[in-house]
């Protein structure tokens, strides 16, 4: 049989063409059904899984060990200060715990009558010997009640022409029956305890006093209008400091000009100031868009702390500011990538790279726990001399893997967020005021979103603009030290009679001492 010799390495060309395309379209399908796999994997753990991130530094070890004991060659560096796993908490001691001494103390005396008083072999009448002290807590439900104020009307008694009668104290919302504790225990209920206003109306009509809702709306704006010097003043504050970190976070308005109810607005933090006067600050706006930053920054200069969102980029450009990252948005990146990979990853190749990351990042935070309470320039010293070496090495190691990990995956897109973010991320170690993370930002968004998750939506622009204002005023005093229930009275009370500005300026949560408003 001859064969055709024209033919024949023309065939194997083509073969050949043909494996290598089978090749590279086998590849690309495994990678796209680890991807799938991963996102099941995630969509699994996000909908029935621990919420938390925290990962037991055994639990890393485990995976690096074994991984180690898996190569031939010679084993990767670990990071530093990672022998041994941090301290536990020491335990609280079970039982029931004394009732706080500053409650007041109402008490009930127990005596025997005069029958059971009496001795049993002689009986003769006891005489008290000692007493036995018992404490239970007793919680009186709110009351309600009327504020009649009796003005005195004076007349001229010679020529009977004249009349004058006592003024009303200046109230909070003139013309209202509303006195400074209502509005407070309402803005309280709402922007504290994360009680829908539909829910405070029936609670007052059980409690005998039944109010619309569309009053109780009324005054929740009222009362954001009247705290909106102190929000302005707090505003200044926060941008006279040189650090400032934001978060956003979205926000449904129902009845908003060029837009359906359907469309998302979003609800803009600030946290800023110095470490012992914090200042938390709530902005409404209709967008996400870049003009936010820039307005709500208008004159700042500093440090800027958030996390990748790209919006924040023009505004540090503009003002010449100085971009932080988030390292725990780096760190959550690798812990997803861990839960999602340890399952579809026989070889445990990429989930012990994640928990190397993870390590490394480890390592980072608990050198913040070890120094969280120096001084600034101590910290930063200390920063220089251990967190620098391991982000060192952690910049190896990325450099390393950037370009062996597939970018789609989990794994690759948390090493294409470091890479990307690491100037940002790495910032933190030039300035012991700075923070590693973002977190605290983050914290105050959640009074905000967990209050959403109650009462859904604003019903008007004046409504998320009030919001705003009371949930900066409350979480302020709470960063203050303020028992806020305490410190908003005291605001609802006596700003309606403030005059000058000094009069205002003493009402900031941070130039009011929590001990003297708990005493009042």
């Amino acid at each position: 049989m001859k064969s055709d010799s024209d033919s024949t390495p023309l065939d194997i060309n083509e073969l050949t063409s043909l494996v290598k395309k089978l090749r590279k379209q086998v590849t690309h399908q495994s990678l796209f059904i680890d991807q799938l796999l991963e996102q099941i994997k995630l969509a699994r753990h996000h909908r029935f899984g621990v919420k938390s991130e925290h990962i037991s530094p055994d639990q890393l070890r485990l995976l690096l060990e074994d991984e180690q004991s898996q190569k031939q060659t010679k084993p990767e560096k670990k990071p530093q200060d990672l022998a041994e796993p941090p301290a536990t908490s020491k335990r609280h001691k079970r039982g029931r715990r004394q009732l706080p001494d500053h409650l007041p103390r109402v008490e009930v005396e127990h005596t025997l009558d005069d029958q059971s008083c009496q001795c049993e072999h002689c009986q003769a009448k006891m005489d008290p010997l000692s007493q036995k002290i018992s404490e239970q807590l007793d919680i009186i439900p709110a009351q309600v009640r009327v504020i009649r104020h009796l003005r005195q009307t004076y007349r001229c008694a010679h020529c009977e022409a004249s009349f004058v009668t006592t003024p009303m104290p200046p109230q909070p919302i003139p013309g209202s029956n509303a006195t400074p504790s209502t509005l407070t225990y309402l803005i309280i209920a709402k922007y504290l305890e994360g009680m829908p206003l539909y829910r405070l109306e029936r609670q007052l009509e059980r409690n005998g006093m039944p109010l619309p809702r569309s009053t109780l709306a009324h005054w929740m704006i009222q009362s954001g209008q009247l705290i909106q010097p102190l929000i302005n003043l707090m505003r200044e504050h926060l941008l006279s400091y040189d650090i400032v970190a934001m978060d956003e976070s979205r926000y449904q308005v129902l009845r908003e000009d060029g837009k359906t109810a359907q469309s998302q607005s979003y609800i803009w933090v600030q946290r800023g100031g110095p470490p012992d006067t914090p200042i938390i600050l709530y902005d409404y706006d209709p967008s996400r868009s870049q003009e936010v930053p820039i307005r709500l920054l208008d004159g700042f200069k500093g440090y800027l702390q958030t996390d990748a969102y790209e919006g924040y980029a023009p505004v540090c450009r503009q003002n010449g500011l100085t971009s932080v990252g988030c390292m725990a948005h780096a760190r959550r990146k690798f812990d997803e990538a861990l839960k999602a990979q340890s399952a579809i990853d026989p070889e445990k190749q990429r989930s012990t790279l994640a928990a190397t990351a993870l390590k490394y990042i480890q390592t980072l935070y608990r050198i913040e726990r070890d120094i969280k309470l120096l001084s600034a320039e101590t910290i930063q010293q200390a920063r220089q001399s251990r967190s620098v070496p391991v982000l060192d090495e952690l910049r190896d190691w990325l450099d390393i893997n950037l370009l062996v990990v597939p970018p789609k995956s989990a794994l690759g897109k948390a090493i294409n967020y470091l890479h990307k973010q690491w100037d940002k991320l790495t910032v933190y170690t030039t300035d012991g005021r700075l923070r590693i993370d973002n977190n605290l930002t983050e914290n105050a968004v959640r009074p905000f979103v967990m209050g959403r998750k109650a009462w859904l939506f604003a019903n008007s622009v004046a409504g998320a603009n009030a919001s705003a204002n009371l949930y900066s005023l409350v979480e302020t005093a709470k960063a203050n030290g303020h028992e806020p229930y305490a410190y908003i009275k005291k605001v609802l009370t006596e700003l309606p009679a403030a005059n000058t500005l000094e009069d205002i300026e003493r009402l900031l949560p941070f130039n009011l001492k929590p001990a003297v408003i708990n005493a009042a």
